[in-house]
Parts: structure tokens; C-alpha cells; sequence
């Protein structure tokens, strides 16, 4: 760990939440004291301070370790949902999505987003019922490996559907000319694929 550099990010990242340094000793009941020591490079805080000035400062642990200061913004997505990336942590099934890239963990684990993959054979049949496709999946369903949910994309929403192991591999969506799909499971795998009304 680079004293130096762990400083320089403490330093800026204080200074970017309005904070001298007493008020952020204040908040770790440590002295102003450590902190200006952290802040100049001649010492780093020590482990069991980590989590908590990770929540004052809102950055993640092993950025504050790295010193990484490159805290540049993504570039603007416009509100444009068809940009939506998941995250799906394997561990706890928690699925998170994101309009950009996005540094994400879950269960203390750096998630790598799913890529998605074309795939038409994953659906066995679709039905229109009223003013919905009712689709059904060619998917086994297991506990260890079944469909964990099917995202609808539009301009301005996206609408998730979670899926269960051992649940029937079917869902009902709003029908639209084109509808694009994304299908996640629970080993990480994300199909992609477009269902089209007939004339």
C-alpha cells in the first residue's frame, strides 16, 4: 500500500464532501491528528478503520487500498434504458443493473457484467393471449441452474421479471412491434433475443 497515494485520495475525496479534517476525525472518534498523518503519506489507516471511512468518504475499500485517485465521471447516458447492463452476484442471486460500466459488488465481490448472447433456441413457443406474448422457455429449470429472470428494454424503461428453480419457464409480457428480451440465469449466462409481432 502506497502511503502517498492513499493519502492524496483520502485528501481529495474530504475535501470533495466539504470536511476538514477534524470533522472527519471527528466522525471515526480518531484525532485530526491520524488524519493529517494519513494525508501527508506518513502512515495509512489502519485496517479496522477501512469499512468506516469507506462509508464517510462513499468509496469502495479496495480503491481507498490502491490509492487509485482516477475518479473521472462515466460519460452521460441520456436516460437512453437501452444502454442497461446487469450484474448478477452468484452468491446471494441479488441482480443489479446500471445505464453505464459500473464498479459493482455484492457479498464482498467485484461483479463482471453479463454479456449478452443471441440466442432464438432458448424459446420453445410464444402464444399471444389478449394484448400480451406469453412465452415459454426451452429450459430445464433446476435448483442449480435455471432462468433467474427476462428484462424487457424500451427507450425509457426496463421492466424485470424474476424467475424461481423448480417455476414453469414462462412469462407474460405487454405486447409491442418488437420486443427485445434479455434472458439471465442463475450460472451468469444472458441471452439476448428479439420477439416480432406478426401482421
Amino acid at each position: 500500500m502506497d502511503c502517498i497515494k492513499v493519502g492524496n485520495l483520502i485528501k481529495k475525496l474530504r475535501k470533495e464532501k466539504g470536511m476538514t479534517q477534524k470533522q472527519l476525525a471527528d466522525k471515526m472518534n480518531i484525532s485530526d491528528k491520524a488524519v493529517s498523518k494519513w494525508e501527508r503519506g506518513y502512515g495509512c489507516p489502519d485496517i479496522s478503520l477501512l469499512r468506516e471511512l469507506s462509508d464517510i468518504l462513499e468509496i469502495n475499500i479496495e480503491r481507498i487500498l490502491s490509492g487509485n485517485s482516477n475518479l473521472d465521471k462515466n460519460i452521460l447516458d441520456g436516460g437512453n434504458m437501452k444502454r442497461t447492463i446487469f450484474y448478477w452476484c452468484s452468491h446471494c442471486n441479488n441482480l443489479i443493473s446500471s445505464t453505464s460500466k459500473a464498479e459493482i459488488s455484492c457479498c464482498g465481490r467485484t461483479l463482471q457484467s453479463m454479456e449478452p448472447i443471441e440466442n432464438r433456441d432458448i424459446i420453445s413457443k410464444v402464444e399471444v393471449v389478449e394484448d400480451d406474448f406469453f412465452i415459454t422457455f426451452n429450459h430445464s429449470m433446476e435448483k442449480n441452474n435455471y432462468i433467474s429472470f427476462v428484462a424487457t428494454i424500451e427507450d425509457s424503461k426496463t421492466t424485470i421479471y424474476r424467475l424461481y428453480p423448480e417455476q414453469n419457464p414462462q412469462v407474460r409480457i405487454p405486447m409491442g412491434r418488437t420486443v427485445k428480451l434479455y434472458v439471465g440465469t442463475n450460472a451468469c449466462a444472458l441471452w439476448l433475443l428479439e420477439i416480432k409481432k406478426e401482421n
